[in-house]
């Protein structure tokens, strides 16, 4: 008896591994293009606030 003729899937054994290396990818991607834009945005507001301004 084979037990792969039961699988039911047609892709590769590497398959499955390869798409969790790319879903890793694109969530390391997003979490720091949140961080980037979070910090960019924290930064704008500080600089438009004075916080950048040399007191007089």
């Amino acid at each position: 008896m084979n037990d792969e003729a039961g699988s039911g899937t047609d892709a590769p054994p590497g398959a499955a591994r390869r798409m969790s290396a790319w879903m890793i990818l694109a969530v390391v991607t997003a979490a720091l293009a949140i961080c980037c834009c979070s910090a960019a945005v924290g930064l704008l507001i500080s600089w438009s606030a004075g916080l950048f301004h040399s007191p007089t």
